[in-house]
C-alpha cells in the first residue's frame, strides 16, 4: 500500500486552492479540454457530493505519488492502493469545511463502502449514474495526464469548488420579521441548497432551540457535525436532547431514503445501546417505505417510539404555534448558525 505524505497533501491543496480563488477573483477561467469541462459540468450539478470530493482526494493522490492506482482507495486492494477514506478525513473533508465549501458528510461512509474500487462496473449499485459516469471520465484523464497535467487537472477542480461556493453562499438578513409563508418559502429555498445534509441538520438545531427557548424547557441540546459518524462519536443520533441529564429525545436528520434495513439498524446500533425511548427521523423529500413504518409500529408495539417527520411542515406547523415572539427567536437562530463558520459548508 501507498503511504502518503499528509503534510505535502497539506501545502499543495492550500497551494491550488488559492491559485484557483485568485483565477475565480480575476474571472480567469484555468485552461481545460471541452470534455473535461463537460465531465465538470456534470459532477457538479450531480446532488452526490461525494462523487466529487473523493475525485479530488484521487487527484491530490495522482500529484503525491504517481505510481498510486487511484481506482483502488482501500489499503487491502493492492501494493499500489492509498487509504482514500483517511486522505479525506484527514485532509480533504476538513479543508472543504474550512473553506466554506458544500461537502459530503463523508463519501467512504456513504457511497464508496466496503472496499469498493472506483471503476465503470461500480455504477450499477448507485444511483446517480450520470455523475459517476463523469467521475470515471475525469478520473481517467488524471490516469493519463502527465505531472504538469494532473496539477491542471486538479486546478480546474478547484476553481469549480470555488464557483460552487459562490453559487451557494446564502446571504443572510436581519430580518425583523417574517409571515408564516415566508417562512415556509425560505425553508423551502434553503432546502434546496446542496450541501451534504447540513442545512436540515441546522434548521432543526435552530428548530428544537426556538422550542426550548419559547417554553423556558429545561433542555440541554446537543448536536454534532455533519461529516461526524455517530458510531465514531458515540451519539445516538445527530441530535440529542437531555433533560436533567437523561436523554428524551434522540433525532437523525437524513437526506436519504429512509428504508426498512436503515430503521432495524438503528434499533440495534443506537435506540438498544443507549436507551433511548424515543428516536425520531426528520427526513427532507424522500418519504419513509412502507416496510420501514411497518417495523417502526412493531417496535412500538414493544414499547420504543420510533417516529417520522417532514422537515419543512415540522418547522413551519412549530413555527404557526409558537407565535409571532417565538417565530423571531428561530429566525435570529438559525442566522446564528448560519453565521459559524465551523458550519460553513
Amino acid at each position: 500500500m501507498a503511504v502518503l505524505d499528509y503534510t505535502k497533501a497539506t501545502i499543495i491543496l492550500a497551494e491550488l486552492f488559492q491559485e484557483a480563488e485568485a483565477a475565480f477573483s480575476n474571472k480567469q477561467t484555468p485552461p481545460a479540454a471541452p470534455e473535461i469541462a463537460r465531465a465538470a459540468d456534470a459532477l457538479f450539478a450531480s446532488g452526490t457530493q461525494s462523487y466529487r470530493e473523493v475525485l479530488l482526494g484521487c487527484g491530490l493522490a495522482r500529484i503525491l505519488d504517481r505510481s498510486i492506482n487511484i481506482r483502488c482507495p482501500y489499503m487491502n486492494q493492492g501494493e499500489n492502493a492509498f487509504n482514500g477514506r483517511t486522505l479525506d478525513e484527514r485532509i480533504i473533508n476538513p479543508f472543504l469545511l474550512d473553506r466554506m465549501i458544500p461537502c459530503s458528510k463523508g463519501p467512504y461512509l456513504a457511497v464508496f463502502r466496503r472496499s469498493v474500487e472506483l471503476r465503470p462496473a461500480t455504477a450499477s449499485g448507485l444511483r446517480d449514474k450520470t455523475g459517476y459516469a463523469a467521475m470515471m471520465e475525469y478520473l481517467a484523464a488524471l490516469e493519463g495526464a502527465d505531472e504538469i497535467d494532473t496539477k491542471a487537472l486538479v486546478l480546474y477542480l478547484l476553481y469549480r469548488f470555488v464557483m460552487l461556493r459562490d453559487a451557494s453562499n446564502i446571504l443572510l438578513f436581519r430580518i425583523s420579521r417574517l409571515s408564516l409563508e415566508q417562512y415556509r418559502a425560505l425553508v423551502t429555498k434553503l432546502l434546496q441548497v446542496q450541501s451534504g445534509g447540513l442545512i436540515p441538520l441546522l434548521l432543526a438545531v435552530a428548530m428544537l432551540r426556538t422550542i426550548q427557548l419559547c417554553y423556558s424547557l429545561d433542555w440541554e441540546i446537543e448536536w454534532q457535525g455533519i461529516n461526524v459518524a455517530d458510531k465514531a462519536s458515540g451519539a445516538g443520533g445527530d441530535i440529542i436532547v437531555k433533560e436533567k441529564n437523561a436523554v428524551i429525545l434522540a433525532i437523525e436528520v437524513t437526506e436519504r431514503p429512509i428504508e426498512e434495513s436503515r430503521v432495524i439498524s438503528t434499533f440495534n446500533t443506537k435506540i438498544i445501546r443507549s436507551g433511548i425511548e424515543d428516536y425520531l427521523f426528520i427526513y427532507s423529500s424522500s418519504l419513509p417505505s412502507d416496510s420501514a413504518r411497518q417495523v417502526a409500529k412493531t417496535y412500538f408495539s414493544q414499547g420504543h417510539e420510533i417516529n417520522f417527520l417532514q422537515i419543512q411542515e415540522w418547522i413551519v406547523n412549530n413555527l404557526g404555534t409558537v407565535g409571532a415572539k417565538c417565530r423571531s427567536i428561530f429566525t435570529r437562530e438559525i442566522i446564528k448558525l448560519f453565521d459559524t463558520r465551523a458550519v460553513g459548508c
